[in-house]
This record gives structure tokens, sequence and C-alpha cells, in this order.
């Protein structure tokens, strides 16, 4: 079964720093981009961070300067370097890929269960 899996989140203090990955469960076919979206209680689910298989990426302003998303392709994994993190980032974070699982099925969207971090003192 292909699957995503994050990993790495936590509780950390204002000002600190977490990595979370994403890695693949199963061998995708090929996956054109990743990406980071995340969800709290008084906030709809936002993009926070895309990186597509050329490394072209995109963030969103609350994060930039901050947030730095990459990739390994070889992998398949990708990775979200967060630092000088704020209450405010307080979230449920979601990996998702634009992805094609075998050679014959279609392009689709795929996403993980989340994984929490909390900001806090």
């Amino acid at each position: 079964q292909v699957q995503l899996v994050e990993s790495g989140g936590g509780l950390v203090q204002p000002g600190g720093s977490l990595r979370l990955s994403c890695a693949t469960s199963g061998s995708f076919f090929d996956i054109y981009s990743m990406g980071w979206y995340r969800q709290s209680s008084d906030r709809q689910r936002e993009l926070v961070a895309r990186i597509t298989k050329n490394g072209r990426t995109t963030y969103a302003d609350s994060v930039k300067g901050r947030f730095t998303i990459s990739r390994d392709n070889a992998k398949n994994t990708m990775y979200l370097q967060m630092t000088s993190l704020k209450p405010e980032d307080t979230a449920l974070y979601y990996c998702n890929a634009d992805a094609k699982a075998g050679l014959s099925t279609p392009w689709n969207d795929y996403w993980g269960q989340g994984t929490q971090v909390t900001v806090s003192s």
C-alpha cells in the first residue's frame, strides 16, 4: 500500500526549531510535487510550503525566512526545517503529494495522517 508517513512533530518553546519529515511507504511511480499544510481549531487548512520535482519552492508569507522545505527525490522524502517558531505556528501539519502510484494509474492527491506541532512556553 502506498502511504505518506510524517514524523518530527512535538512541543517546542517559542524561538525554537523542529524538523518535520515525510517519507513514502511503499513505492510511488513518480511524485511531481510535495507540500506541507497545516490546520488548527481556528484556521482552515492552509498551504505552508510546496516543492516541485525540479526544486521550485513556494512559501506562505507567514513562514518566509523561517521555514525551509526540501526533498530527496531518490528517497522520495520531504522535509520542513522550522526555525524561530511562534505560538501561532501551533497546528496539525499534513504531508501532501501530487503523485502517480503506478505506470498506468492517474495522477492523484495523497495525504498523510498529520503530525502535531505545539509552540508554547
